[in-house]
């Protein structure tokens, strides 16, 4: 008769450091479920909460110094300059129709009817990235541009955009489109110091932003890529093609301007 032996010492051990190696890796796992639910929770209470006033921002004029205007201040600040700042806010009925088509034609054409961002245009971004290589072209909605605008630096880090994607789901939720708009048309960059429309019209052209005519609009709105290099006084060969592109996509999207004006007329019955 057959007995089988005991398991020798060697075997035990094995057996014992297998069991103590499985039991650290189950703590681990816990440890890390439990962290990442902390995480998560964390996260969607942080998105959850505006953080900031905006509801300070629901009409009138924007509260300054909102954060592209420091952001000037501190460069002429640098430089040994003292200049003022060029701002005047005016409602949304008291800006042309043709500067507001410029600027969705150009900007984000698809404002209205998209939410704080446009996924569209962003799988478009990704596709051109994939098949051209090359930088990858921006994506961002006039809400994320505004919040970018009035709360947060131009740093390009993650940390940015998740602020910037969370102020800007907010903003759409608290403010509306009429009023995103408005505060973009007042608050945007047309040149070094030059905020807003009525600023930037009456710096450039002359005129009331009420009185822009279709050529001027592009103009002013060709200027917001790069406002401080590229704007109507330095007319540079960039400047013209963009206003001629704008101008163009204008012409194209008599849809659009139909819906603003219809808009337009709702607003001032």
């Amino acid at each position: 008769m057959r007995f089988c032996s005991a398991p020798g010492p060697k075997t035990a051990r094995f057996a014992y450091n297998a069991l103590v190696a499985s039991g650290r890796a189950l703590r681990a796992v816990v440890v890390a479920a439990v962290l990442a639910s902390l995480l998560l929770a964390g996260g969607a209470l942080w998105w959850l909460s505006p953080g900031r006033g905006i509801g300070a921002w629901r009409q009138g004029p924007p509260p300054r110094p909102w954060a592209a205007w420091r952001r000037q201040e501190t460069v002429w600040r640098e430089q040994g300059l003292r200049r003022p700042i060029e701002s005047r806010y005016v409602p949304l009925p008291a800006i042309s129709i043709d500067l507001q088509l410029a600027l969705l034609v150009s900007e984000d054409i698809n404002f209205l009817g998209h939410g704080a961002f446009d996924f569209a245009a962003i799988r478009e971004a990704i596709g051109e990235k994939e098949r051209g290589g090359g930088r990858f072209r921006g994506a961002s909605t006039i809400t994320q541009q505004l919040a970018r605008t009035l709360f947060l630096s131009n740093e390009r880090t993650l940390w940015r955009k998740l602020r910037e994607a969370r102020l800007a789901w907010w903003m759409e939720r608290r403010l509306g489109k009429r009023r995103i708009l408005e505060l973009y048309l007042n608050v945007v960059e047309f040149g070094p110091g030059v905020l807003g429309a009525e600023a930037a019209s009456r710096h450039y052209y002359g005129v009331a932003a009420a009185a822009v005519d279709a050529s001027q609009a592009a103009g002013l709105v060709a200027a917001i890529p790069s406002p401080g290099r590229d704007n109507p006084d330095t007319s540079t060969p960039r400047w013209h093609a963009r206003q001629a592109l704008i101008l163009r996509r204008m012409e194209h999207a008599s849809w659009l301007r139909r819906l603003l004006v219809a808009l337009d007329r709702s607003e001032r019955d």
